[in-house]
């Protein structure tokens, strides 16, 4: 079994033009997230994939594998199934752009339970880490994740899911780690947002919304997401000061 990882790299972004080629020392950004990924025992090649010439240009001064996609891309997901088209591999694994600071290990428990899984009708393996903050229970920016005791995805929802009516509740919320089997993600490229997906812009939805099973992964991370232009400045500081 042959796995792959991809990292989706745009130029453009409302919130942070550019980002990919941001600096963290004297490297872009998207150089710090190909080493992270490379360092993961489960993934045999590793690529940027994007639609924009500089962040392709670069990719090439520096040595990393890229794969130019389309531009019509509505999701990340959707541009990393255009890649899937082009590679020689069984799990394709979608690491984002944005966190250079990610743990191989998390990169390998997601591929490893998606391999080792026996759920029915599997899909993907997403990766999950436990809310801690109050804030981030009520931030919408946070997507929150309910699952079986089989880890098995239930529901994603940018609202406080489950709601603390009657006894306090704990709180997961979901990465954009994912590892996708090869036929999963043909899927997922050739059929329609429903209206889940669509109202909560979660990508698993198109997954759950037609019956397939999403498997839960726990993992520890930094925590450290380059959003915006701030979260850039503390990722800075997370690496001078040693930080991965």
């Amino acid at each position: 079994m042959k796995t792959v990882a991809v990292i989706p790299c745009r130029y453009l972004s409302s919130r942070f033009e550019g980002k990919p080629l941001a600096l963290i020392g004297d490297k872009p950004m998207m150089w710090h997230v190909y080493q992270q990924a490379s360092k993961a025992t489960s993934v045999d090649e590793v690529y940027i994939a994007t639609d924009d010439e500089k962040i392709r240009a670069k990719c090439e001064e520096l040595g990393l594998k890229v794969l130019m996609t389309g531009t019509h891309h509505i999701t990340g997901t959707d541009r990393v199934a255009e890649c899937a088209r082009l590679l020689d591999a069984d799990v394709i694994v979608n690491v984002q752009g944005d966190e250079p600071f990610i743990e191989p290990s998390s990169i390998d428990a997601v591929t490893n339970a998606l391999l080792d899984s026996q759920l029915p009708n599997l899909a993907a393996a997403n990766a999950f880490t436990r809310i801690t903050a109050s804030e981030d229970i009520m931030d919408t920016g946070v997507v929150k994740v309910v699952f079986s005791a089989a880890k098995r995805a239930m529901s994603y929802s940018r609202l406080p899911v489950p709601l603390a009516f009657r006894l306090p509740s704990s709180h997961y919320r979901q990465l954009g780690l994912y590892a996708f089997r090869r036929d999963a993600l043909e899927f997922f490229s050739t059929t329609l947002q429903g209206p889940l997906e669509s109202s909560e812009s979660v990508e698993m939805y198109r997954f759950i919304e037609h019956d397939y099973s999403v498997l839960m992964v726990e993992v520890n991370e930094s925590g450290i997401a380059v959003d915006t232009p701030a979260d850039l400045e503390k990722a800075i500081a997370y690496h001078a000061a040693g930080g991965a």
